[in-house]
């Protein structure tokens, strides 16, 4: 009863500080864009300057050469244009994506589906588990971890924070949020539900990244959670290298695991012939399960402490 009285106390100063200005903030999650309607009339053909408008905003001023790209992160970009494969949206979509990888390395490795929804008005919520992952089948990170069901759905300017991100969320495209990434513009919004998979429900389990160049797992990190993000990067041969994805991560030096080595077997029977895939892995009670497969990650926007690793990795990369 005592915890119980410090959560609703607790949730009372979240809905204190909310309540002033949550209906703005539910709006504006609703609005998209405000070149939104434009960005979508764009397709490969016609988008060339805008991908090197953002392209140099989010590379410190960098030109993006796309006749011939060197560095990863231009790879990226002319990967957009010009491989943007029809298979892409069916993998990039969580939902269709599952049939692939059942096919290929069976079901133990998916997660379990609890619901799908068409919209946040069909989610029966009576029959869902006190944790659950709401998240849409068409969009990165638009996604949301409920932790408790009842503080959810007993307070009603939480649950109406989150109807607006969803509603939001599920009549628009991805694609001009980011980087101008097609394959999510053929993506049929769902909302998929999942059960919260954690051993401790504050922590975030353990991800293996498998990184695939022209079919080959070429580069791996395993990501740890804890205060701070963690992460160990190694190359074909299992080498620890100094290399940072982002750069908020500490690097760790492990050596590789048996779940790492498994993940990396297992992404070699779905990486099929594409030039680029990262395919993603989480580790829950001894089990690895799927992710995603990723064509552009961080839509190509590396930030590399070195930039040696942006040029390393473009070798890596063959475009022909």
């Amino acid at each position: 009863m005592k915890n119980s009285h410090l959560y609703n106390k607790f949730l009372g100063n979240i809905i204190n500080c909310f309540a002033n200005f949550s209906d703005t903030f539910i709006k504006k999650i609703k609005e998209p864009p405000y070149d939104y309607d434009f960005l979508m009339t764009l397709d490969s053909d016609t988008c060339h300057s805008h991908l090197r408008k953002i392209y140099k905003q989010n590379m410190k001023g960098k030109t993006l050469n796309l006749y011939s790209p060197e560095r990863f992160s231009e790879k990226i970009q002319w990967l957009k244009l010009y491989d943007n494969l029809p298979e892409k949206a069916t993998l990039t979509d969580k939902l269709k994506v599952r049939d692939y990888v059942k096919e290929r390395i069976g079901e133990k490795y998916l997660k379990p589906i609890l619901q799908v929804a068409d919209s946040f008005g069909e989610i029966d919520f009576d029959s869902l588990p006190e944790t659950f992952v709401m998240k849409c089948t068409h969009g990165s990170k638009w996604q949301n971890i409920v932790k408790s069901k009842e503080g959810l759905l007993d307070h009603g300017i939480i649950y109406n924070i989150v109807r607006g991100q969803f509603e939001g969320w599920m009549t628009h495209k991805f694609t001009p949020y980011a980087g101008f990434e097609l394959q999510y513009k053929y993506i049929e919004p769902k909302i998929i539900i999942e059960p919260l998979m954690r051993d401790n429900i504050d922590e975030m389990p353990t991800e293996y990244e498998i990184y695939c160049f022209n079919g080959k797992p070429k580069i791996f990190q395993k990501v740890k959670y804890g205060r701070n993000k963690y992460a160990t990067v190694y190359d074909e041969n299992f080498n620890k290298i100094d290399l940072k994805f982002k750069p908020d991560y500490q690097l760790l030096k492990e050596d590789a695991d048996n779940y790492l080595k498994e993940a990396i077997e297992l992404s070699k029977k779905l990486v099929g012939d594409f030039k680029l895939v990262r395919i993603d892995w989480m580790l829950y009670n001894n089990q690895l399960y799927f992710a995603e497969m990723t064509f552009t990650p961080f839509s190509g926007f590396y930030e590399f402490e070195d930039d040696k690793w942006d040029k390393k990795l473009g070798d890596l990369l063959s475009l022909k």
